[in-house]
């Protein structure tokens, strides 16, 4: 049985939300253990509020908590007992299998590289995010963990995406396009332009993709830097309750009636269902040495829940050692 690490204090809607998904968690599947850390008294309590009296999760006590807001670098000092030291350190030590949080960022990837370390061979782990288009769902990455990257790290970056997207997204082939501004070799930053050097003899790469490509599906893994990762990233969240809103702002909506407008806001809400960060949950830190998956701050139960769901998934796939031996 597999042991998932949650912290129950992570995000912006902490103990609710963290406990409920993992008790959706434990309801759909009976071959794992989640173990919620958090202040003890905080966490049980809610534990109790929520119904649950199994034996298949454990509140550890972890009494300090990292705020949203903290700068990463002060918080990994100055809050050892915090739940995302005391889980990786249990994760380091063999005592759980992945840990996830939809808490700091930042200062998870810091306390990731600095408690877990690295797989052998990686540059600069990477986070990247599920990415929907008229061919299905998609990798991209960076998505905001390097804004300044070398061109063997985008190539790693795709290298690991790749690992990732035939495992994770069952994408058998995965194909590999680098984000730039044009489709000529020679466009775009330097660092762009060295890594297209890099991959262009990679039967997998179908060159650069500009951003007017990224929903028509032409590759399956985008490599970019965090920074442009991140913009791309935040624009798809926003497409769907944005496109409903220019709709109701359009001369022809107002001459509609509220059946018909219905069946409209039906149909969008289905057809732009796949951009719902719900329904993947978190993703991991690529090229961590463990399972280390974040989710977004404002996670809801069911965005915790496949979380988890995926985290168990990271470990089953044996991710990471794919990932170490496609890098060697």
């Amino acid at each position: 049985m597999l042991k998932i690490a949650i912290d129950a204090v992570g995000g912006d809607h902490y103990p609710q939300n963290p406990v409920q998904g993992a008790l959706m968690a434990l309801k759909e599947r009976d071959d794992i253990h989640i173990i919620l850390l958090g202040p003890e008294q905080l966490v049980s309590d809610e534990v109790v509020k929520q119904g649950y009296s199994g034996n298949r999760l454990t509140v550890i006590n972890a009494p300090e908590i990292i705020g949203m807001d903290e700068s990463p670098a002060t918080a990994l000092k100055t809050k050892k007992h915090s739940s995302i030291a005391i889980g990786l350190t249990m994760h380091a030590q063999g005592k759980c299998d992945a840990f996830f949080s939809a808490g700091n960022t930042g200062a998870l990837l810091g306390a990731s590289m600095f408690i877990l370390g690295k797989i052998e061979g990686v540059l600069r782990p990477t986070i990247g995010s599920i990415y929907p288009s008229v061919d299905g769902i998609k990798f991209m990455l960076d998505v905001g963990a390097n804004i300044e990257v070398k061109p063997e790290m985008l190539v790693q970056f795709g290298i690991m995406g790749k690992v990732f997207a035939k495992n994770m997204l069952g994408i058998a082939n995965p194909r590999l396009g680098l984000m730039n501004i044009g489709e000529e070799e020679e466009k775009g930053r330097e660092a762009v332009r060295q890594a297209y050097a890099l991959l262009k003899d990679r039967e997998d790469f179908v060159g650069n993709i500009e951003g007017r490509d990224v929903l028509q599906g032409k590759a399956d893994v985008y490599i970019c830097d965090g920074f442009v990762g991140n913009l791309l990233l935040k624009l798809g969240e926003s497409i769907p309750e944005n496109i409903l809103r220019i709709i109701y702002r359009s001369d022809r909506a107002k001459t509609l009636t509220q059946e018909e407008f219905g069946l409209i806001k039906s149909v969008m809400l289905d057809a732009l269902a796949p951009f719902d960060y719900q329904l993947v949950g978190g993703v991991p830190f690529l090229g961590i040495n463990g399972v280390s998956m974040v989710g977004h701050g404002g996670s809801s139960p069911l965005a915790i829940k496949n979380s988890i769901l995926s985290a168990e998934k990271m470990v089953q796939k044996k991710v990471n050692e794919q990932i170490k031996a496609a890098l060697n």
